[in-house]
């Protein structure tokens, strides 16, 4: 139940973000295209429309009459197509002189004087798209140009069909709405297909992780279990009688030095034996360190194997002293010991089976 709440949250918040950024980005993205698209109309129209003001202008210079040349344009420019942009001309009085749509011709000109100046010096394309995607301009077309013909009273507009374009930034608009709905479906989904999968295969991990760590503890509440019952065994065996000799090899005290005095040490009192820079010392339970001549080797195979371990090459310790076992490291084991000691006691890897042996495991 968790695991699905945790997922739909999860897809929730893709979602969310996904949608955040979509409306941020896809304004942006349609603004920038939409001006790209008019930039070009925009910079063709000019041309065109410098281009008739010169043929104008070069048929007034060859002595055609106004009068004709107007004819010309009209039948020129009569029926073309002005779904988007044109050509047309108008006097200095402001009235239409030449239009695609005839019925035009003879009206006053209507245009955004403000439009007119922005595009003047500049392609300023941003203020044509705001006056596009309003909503609330009732404008049929727009001057975006204009080109006065030299020694005459004509000027050649170039127009944009304010409508037509707006239907185009309309469909451009959705194309990348859709765009984006379709993109945005795609990620979310594929976004949260990746999540379950990678959460999946990360649980499966942890709970194998989980299992092993499971594991190792039981293996471990079992080794001090065994550690528990070894101690109370070897203490419940009897001791032996003075009177007996002791085992081969098996001593019942040991010699040491505490600086120039000689200290004799029982076995049953050492916690722990250990090297430190070519010096043997032993520790007993109560705490107290001596030094001995004799080397680690030498003192195990004249201890008990069943109370006495060798851990590694730096220490041997007690059953008795034994407090703990931990694991360690990668199958490795600490061993924590009851006498007051700081030192840090690692079975290796290999150790670590033996050990367990000794314990009877």
């Amino acid at each position: 139940m968790k695991k699905d709440k945790l997922y739909f949250l999860t897809f929730l918040s893709i979602a969310v973000i996904f949608l955040f950024v979509a409306l941020i980005a896809s304004q942006y993205f349609i603004k920038v295209s939409a001006n790209q698209l008019i930039e070009v109309q925009v910079e063709s129209s000019k041309r065109e429309a410098d281009e008739f003001s010169k043929l104008i202008d070069f048929q007034l210079s060859s002595g055609i009459k106004k009068e004709q040349i107007v004819i010309n344009i009209q039948q020129i420019i009569e029926n073309s197509n002005n779904d988007t942009w044109f050509i047309s001309v108008f006097n200095w009085g402001g009235k239409e002189v030449c239009h695609p749509d005839k019925t035009k011709v003879g009206q006053l000109v209507r245009s955004n004087e403000t439009l007119l100046s922005s595009l003047k010096e500049k392609n300023n394309s941003d203020d044509l798209f705001d006056i596009l995607m309003r909503k609330s301009n009732q404008s049929t077309s727009e001057i975006i140009h204009i080109s006065p013909i030299s020694n005459s009273d004509l000027i050649v507009a170039a127009n944009v069909n304010i409508k037509s374009i707006s239907a185009q930034m309309n469909t451009l608009k959705n194309n990348f709405h859709l765009i984006f709905l379709v993109m945005g479906i795609l990620v979310i989904l594929f976004s949260f297909l990746a999540v379950r999968i990678i959460g999946s295969a990360y649980e499966k991990q942890l709970e194998l992780k989980n299992s092993t760590l499971t594991s190792e503890v039981v293996n471990l509440s079992k080794l001090n279990s065994d550690l528990v019952s070894y101690k109370e065994r070897v203490a419940e065996t009897p001791e032996k009688n003075p009177s007996e000799e002791p085992l081969e090899n098996e001593k019942q005290r040991i010699l040491t030095y505490i600086r120039n005095e000689l200290v004799p040490i029982a076995i049953k009192d050492i916690a722990y034996i250990y090297t430190e820079n070519t010096i043997t010392y032993v520790v007993c339970f109560d705490g107290k360190k001596s030094t001995t001549n004799m080397s680690l080797d030498d003192l195990f195979t004249n201890l008990n194997s069943a109370l006495f371990f060798r851990a590694n090459r730096q220490f041997i310790i007690s059953i008795a002293a034994i407090d703990k076992i931990i694991k360690y490291g990668n199958s490795q084991l600490k061993i924590l010991l009851q006498s007051k000691t700081s030192e840090e006691i690692i079975i290796s890897k290999n150790k670590a089976a033996e050990f367990k042996q000794w314990l009877n495991i």
